[in-house]
């Protein structure tokens, strides 16, 4: 779909009864008709016989003497498969990428994922990608960026490929060559947007289900003698065992499809790896459309992938998780989360839902067993009743602001000399009734603004007050919030922040204990003293701010 395309949805949705509902309905429509996930790969000819399917057995992961740990991946797979070795550089030791971009490409927002990450409409803008990476890296969000220098990564991009554009591949390599990782990069196949596999069924340029296409050459021999080193040639055949396993045992709160992952997934084991000898793990992540409870798409991906075939000869164990879509239009595709749905904002950094689900299932195989934690919601704000309200700087001629669905919830002082505040609804509620809160913590993203409204005055700090229920008669918003009285004041605290998502500090022990438990509360942000000339944020234009609470 092109970006003209894009605008008469865009006009054709536009009596919808929700701004932001109408944004969403046209991004998903652009995402459905782009084919938001698939594939890519190249290396050397060799002949393939027709597939033998593996037999599946319903089992459990149980531990493996499991070394050296890899990720690979295709489109929506392939971003997933660099944010496991980004995030967790400490444990992947490399990663192979077919058809996918940088790391933290998307932040956190559909329209960028689309236009910026898979399309070249907008701006990479790549040097503020590496600093978001190195930031988070100081801040402990993701392992050591040190970890990523002399790290073998394959990526791999066909010449063919419109879902995919060939810019966002080069950027994903030239982001891994900023941190000193051995990039190999093929870029010479004419293939479509697809995994390239000698056991593909389709041609080598097409772009189309079930993705995984023949170029007639190994690109999965290639890329493991990349990461691996020397390998063994592949087996004429898989003989080892394919078993499915329940993956709600490794998924937050005990349960996968909330995080928009299947019920089940399959770990190859080769027999030498059953039978004690010490192996390699490969984490191989489909692409959209490509999960087995996808439209009955089964185990294709899994026994046509040719890395299984390898597996055997080599020792290596592969983990196929399974993603799956939403009844919700955040995921109808059953892509993995590279863009934050589902209003997770730690999608591609430690705490990320579907990356910690498939780090337990890592820690399983290598005998390190799933960590205990605490349980966790994360609650999406209403939509409905966000909003900012504007006054003079004593509060006085209070109203509502009117820019939310243009540019976003306002805070600081704007251009009409006015001081903004922000007012997020969450449905607390949602948090199981008996358990005790241990944590909370709210997350927005900055969407716009002009200047820094943390610099005016020097030191000024953004404070989030909590309200047990609402601030005003009702909980839409109204100029009475402004001033109304907070049940804790300054609660918390966001840092300043120029993009992109951030989390506040962990809300106090009085905020926590005024969290509705059977209704809504609301979180007032507001600058403790007002700026000294115009400098202001826009919050939350095109995506939900989130309260994650934490319990037991």
């Amino acid at each position: 779909m092109s970006p003209s395309d894009a605008v008469r949805f865009r006009r054709a949705a536009s009596r919808a009864p929700f701004p932001r509902l109408r944004r969403w309905v046209v991004l998903m429509l652009v995402v459905c008709t782009a084919h938001l996930a698939v594939p890519a790969g190249g290396a050397v000819a060799v002949p393939v016989t027709v597939t033998v399917p593996v037999p599946v057995a319903a089992g459990e992961l149980g531990a493996y003497r499991a070394g050296a740990v890899y990720s690979a991946g295709v489109s929506s797979g392939g971003y997933m498969a660099t944010q496991l070795h980004v995030a967790y550089s400490g444990t992947f030791a490399g990663s192979a990428a077919f058809a996918s971009g940088p790391y933290g490409c998307a932040r956190n927002d559909l329209s960028t994922a689309l236009y910026a990450c898979m399309d070249t409409v907008q701006d990479l803008r790549p040097a503020e990608l590496e600093q978001t990476a190195r930031s988070w890296s100081a801040q402990g969000l993701v392992d050591p960026v040190a970890n990523l220098a002399g790290d073998p990564v394959y990526v791999f991009s066909g010449s063919g490929d419109p879902t995919v554009k060939r810019p966002v591949a080069d950027a994903l390599a030239a982001f891994y060559g900023r941190f000193g990782a051995r990039v190999r990069y093929d870029d010479t196949t004419a293939a479509g947007h697809a995994w390239i596999s000698p056991r593909g069924p389709n041609s080598c340029t097409v772009t189309q289900n079930p993705w995984l296409n023949d170029c007639g050459i190994d690109a999965e021999g290639d890329l493991l003698g990349h990461l691996l080193g020397p390998v063994a040639a592949p087996a004429a055949h898989p003989a080892g065992t394919l078993v499915r396993f329940d993956q709600n045992r490794y998924a937050p709160g005990g349960a996968a499809k909330p995080v928009s992952m299947d019920e089940q997934g399959f770990l190859y084991v080769p027999a030498g790896c059953a039978a004690g000898a010490e192996c390699r793990l490969v984490v191989a992540l489909h692409g959209c459309k490509q999960g087995h409870s996808y439209q009955g798409f089964g185990t294709r991906f899994v026994e046509n992938a040719y890395l299984n075939e390898y597996a055997d000869t080599n020792d290596l164990l592969v983990l196929y998780p399974q993603a799956v879509p939403t009844a919700t239009p955040d995921n109808p595709n059953g892509c993995w989360n590279w863009w934050g749905y589902l209003g997770d904002p730690a999608y591609a950094r430690h705490g990320g839902r579907q990356l910690e689900t498939v780090m337990n299932m890592v820690r399983e195989l290598r005998g390190r067993g799933v960590p205990p934690g605490p349980e966790r919601v994360v609650i999406a704000s209403t939509d409905a009743q966000d909003g900012y309200v504007k006054a003079a700087a004593d509060g006085s001629g209070a109203v509502p602001g009117t820019l939310e669905d243009v540019y976003g919830l306002a805070v600081g002082r704007g251009s009409d000399g006015r001081f903004n505040r922000a007012v997020l609804s969450f449905d607390t509620s949602l948090i199981p009734a008996g358990r005790e809160v241990t944590r909370a913590w709210v997350t927005v993203t900055r969407s716009g603004g002009s200047g820094d409204p943390w610099s005016l005055p020097a030191g000024n700090r953004l404070l989030a007050d909590v309200r047990t229920g609402c601030f005003g008669g009702s909980c839409a918003v109204e100029g009475a919030d402004w001033a109304a009285a907070a049940t804790a004041a300054g609660a918390a605290e966001i840092g300043s922040f120029a993009a992109g998502p951030e989390d506040s500090t962990d809300v106090s022990a009085a905020g926590l204990a005024a969290l509705a438990r059977s209704g809504t509360t609301q979180i007032r942000l507001r600058f403790q003293s007002g700026q000294t000339a115009t400098a202001y944020a826009f919050l939350n234009r095109d995506s939900q701010a989130t309260l994650t609470v934490e319990y037991r």
